[in-house]
Parts: C-alpha cells; structure tokens; sequence
C-alpha cells in the first residue's frame, strides 16, 4: 500500500488553471492508465476500460454527439455499479480505485488526483498533471522534482519552462539556475542576469569563477570588486558587493582566458 501525504484537491485543481492550453483529454489517458491497472476486480476493471477509452474518445472529438452520449452512459453506469457495490459490501475502500476513475471521467481533476495519491505515486500523477499543460519548450523533470519537493504549483511551472526556454545555456549556468529554481529563489530579475551571463563568451576557468560568483563565495567577490575598483569601475564593483548578478560576468572576464 502506498503511503504519502496527499494533496488536497485544491492544489490539483491549480494545474487546469495555470495554462490555457490544458489538454483534459491527455490528461485523461495518462492518469486513467495509471488508475485502471490497480482496480482489483477483473470484472469491474474491465468496466472500467470500456468506460475510459469511451471518454478518451469523446474528449478527443468533443464535437461528436455520438461518443458525447455513448461516454455519458458509461460513466453512468460505472457509478451504478459502484453504488450497488457498495451497498452489498457496506465498506467502499476497496472502491476507491474506480471511485477516482469515476471523478477523472466526470472532469473533476482536483478529486481525481487527490484519490489517485491514495494508490499511486505522487510522481507519475504529477508527470499526468504537467504533460496535460502542453507547455512549450518546458522541462517536465525539473518541474515534477519541484513539484515533489513541496513547491507550489505556479512557482515551479514557471521554473520549468525558464529551464525550458534557455536550455541552450551552458552547463555550468544550468546548474546554477537548477538550484536556484530549487531553493524557490528563481524570478524573473535573476533569469535576466543569468542570461547576461550565459551570452558571456568565457573559458572554463572563467565559468568557474562565475559559478563561485554566483554561489555567493564571499573572498573571490571581495577580491574581483577592489579587481575592478582598480579598472576604475567603482560602480560595478559596489554592485557585486551587494549581490548584483549582473556584474557577475564582467569580473569572470578580468581573470585570463
């Protein structure tokens, strides 16, 4: 039996809001794949399958009054006979599976995904969630980590797709805006410096200054700031004093390539 913490269904419900793009229809097939497997019941797992493959195709061709109809009756009939189920049984734990199926069939997807933590992992259910965001250019691992680490909803979308949009960074950068994204200091201010950073041209040795840069290294910042006061460029080095990412790049270039 799995046990985790679940999240309510609230916090579910955030992913059908947090893009426009929101594919219930994906969403439908990966988490029910996920659900159907663990219904004990041969019987009522077939059932089952017959109803999710109906509501897959209807929500592919939500235009077809045909599969509209044809899914309705059998998520109907689904709840019928749980209903009865139930009743003989007095006891609906062993229902649970199909009870959210049922909530996932019905389009309610912040019960769905609340039932599901119940018997699957809060990973796959999470990979279900972000696959139905059809987001582009995102990083789905680096989100799903977020997400599972307790970070909310919105935060760790948006890290997914800064880590998505400049996958063309450097390694060494990635790693940093990794665990930046992390540790939920990602905004938008620090994506900006980063990529100054990123279009730096610099050896590997000066990346690696950048990263102890970044990193907040405390002796290499003092020492690259009376660097650059020596330049001339007092202003600059009061803004690495004081944590400005901006002026990273500029006092990994002072170090020979």
């Amino acid at each position: 039996m799995i046990r985790q913490q679940r999240h309510p269904a609230s916090w579910w419900g955030q992913f059908q809001q947090a893009s426009e793009k929101f594919d219930l229809a994906i969403l439908t097939e990966s988490l029910g794949y996920e659900i159907v497997p663990k219904i004990a019941s041969p019987l009522l797992r077939r059932e089952a399958e017959i109803g999710l493959d109906v509501m897959i195709r209807h929500r592919n061709k939500p235009a077809s009054e045909e599969l509209a109809d044809r899914a309705t009756k059998g998520v109907e009939r689904l709840i019928a006979t749980v209903d009865r189920l139930e009743e003989r049984s007095h006891d609906g734990f062993e229902l649970r599976e199909v009870r959210a199926l049922i909530h996932l069939l019905e389009g309610k997807v912040g019960d769905a995904g609340h039932e599901a933590e119940g018997f699957v992992k809060t990973q796959a259910i999470l990979r279900c969630f972000v696959g139905a965001l059809r987001l582009e250019r995102f990083d789905t691992n680096l989100a799903v980590k977020l997400l599972a680490a307790g970070q909310d909803p919105s935060m760790a979308l948006q890290s997914g797709q800064v880590i998505g949009k400049y996958a063309w960074w450097p390694s060494w950068l990635l790693k940093v805006v990794t665990e930046r994204a992390m540790a939920g200091e990602l905004d938008q201010q620090t994506v900006t410096a980063l990529d100054r950073c990123a279009y730096a041209e610099l050896s590997p040795a000066q990346a690696r200054i950048a990263r102890r840069l970044l990193e907040g290294e405390e002796s290499l910042i003092d020492a690259s700031a009376v660097r650059l006061e020596g330049l001339g460029e007092a202003d600059a080095a009061l803004k690495l004093r004081n944590g400005d990412l901006t002026t990273v790049a500029l006092a990994a270039r002072l170090i020979p390539i």
